[in-house]
């Protein structure tokens, strides 16, 4: 059994997966919201044990067996960078990310845990090289989440970062693919190359903007701003396009930030245009988001399922089928048991 956790800043996902083949199949799954702050903003032991509290009550409603659970840190805490290296062994490369890390990262390593992932290796190419992407996050961010974590009765196993989680669940294999996730505070965006993670960036405009955008043209509370958001999103259709009207330029910084992305990619990184673009969070739920950002992007775009590599009974498809944006990062962690 493999557990995974995402610690949302609105929402705390569970799933547990077991090993079917070369395949997984669902054992359990939950996801509940929290109105307090996630493990980051959290300093106080009263707080700590607040958030321990729900992940021990999600663990249990969603009739989670297993208490080795792998845990998501958030993408705009870390720090991810892609490094070129001449074309030396694994071993080589491990003992170089150690004295090279130093330079790309902006806090002091021994404050570090660092971790890296060869993407590929070019070796026809003048002068050949290897790309290796290079992700370090804080110790104390890093504690803060196994704290909570084991509070709960839980033990984490290990801790990465959302984006290789999103990019197990969504990506596919044989394809260059743009993912953007959707979340509250953080909108996150990757290119994965052949199922690996090759480029990462974190903006802060998300959901949470979306529903203040709402909230402020029409003068009304947010929770009920978020009601109209997740209703009418982007449709003109729907109350005179008052919604979309509020919404438009928010989704325009996105959008532009998106275009950002694959732009340095192609320059800078020298990669290969995305095929398509796949998104996921809260907010990919909204009407109209898909149409709107094909045309925008001038790629095809889909909403990400990652229950589409895990059998599961029909009722239970159905069932989870409405809340499957919300699901990958903790899909992905548990895949990577």
């Amino acid at each position: 059994m493999s557990v995974g956790i995402d610690i949302g800043s609105k929402t705390i996902k569970m799933v547990e997966l077991s090993k079917e083949g070369s395949g997984w199949r669902l054992r359990g799954s939950g996801v509940i919201g929290y109105a307090g702050n996630p493990p980051e903003h959290l300093t106080e032991e009263k707080d700590f044990a607040a958030l321990a509290v729900a992940v021990k009550k999600l663990h249990k409603e969603a009739n989670i067996s297993s208490n080795q659970v792998y845990v998501s840190l958030p993408e705009q805490q870390v720090f991810t960078r892609t490094i070129k290296f001449p074309p030396l062994n694994d071993a080589e490369i491990s003992s170089a990310v150690k004295w090279e890390a130093e330079q790309y990262i902006p806090i002091p390593v021994n404050e570090a845990i660092i971790q890296h992932q060869i993407i590929e290796r070019k070796e026809n190419t003048t002068p050949p090289h290897v790309l290796v992407l290079l992700v370090a996050a804080p110790k104390t961010l890093v504690e803060k989440y196994v704290k909570v974590v084991e509070m709960a009765g839980l033990n984490a196993v290990v801790v990465e970062t959302e984006l290789m989680a999103l990019t197990r669940a969504l990506a596919p294999l044989d394809q260059t693919v743009l993912l953007v996730d959707f979340g509250a505070r953080s909108t996150d965006i990757a290119i994965a190359k052949n199922g690996i993670l090759s480029f990462s960036r974190s903006i802060s405009t998300a959901g949470e903007a979306f529903t203040r955008a709402v909230a402020q043209n029409l003068g009304i509370q947010e929770t009920q701003a978020e009601e109209y958001k997740k209703a009418y999103g982007l449709s003109e259709g729907q109350l005179e396009g008052k919604i979309r009207n509020a919404l438009d330029p928010i989704f325009g910084i996105v959008s532009e930030e998106i275009r950002k992305a694959i732009h340095f990619y192609q320059t800078e990184e020298k990669g290969e245009s995305p095929r398509s673009v796949i998104v996921s969070g809260g907010s990919a739920g909204m009407p109209e988001i898909v149409s709107m950002l094909t045309k925008i992007i001038g790629l095809e775009v889909v909403v990400g399922n990652p229950f589409t590599k895990v059998a599961m009974s029909p009722e239970t498809a159905r069932a989870l089928a409405a809340y499957a944006p919300l699901y990958p990062i903790a899909v992905g962690l548990a895949m990577r048991g």
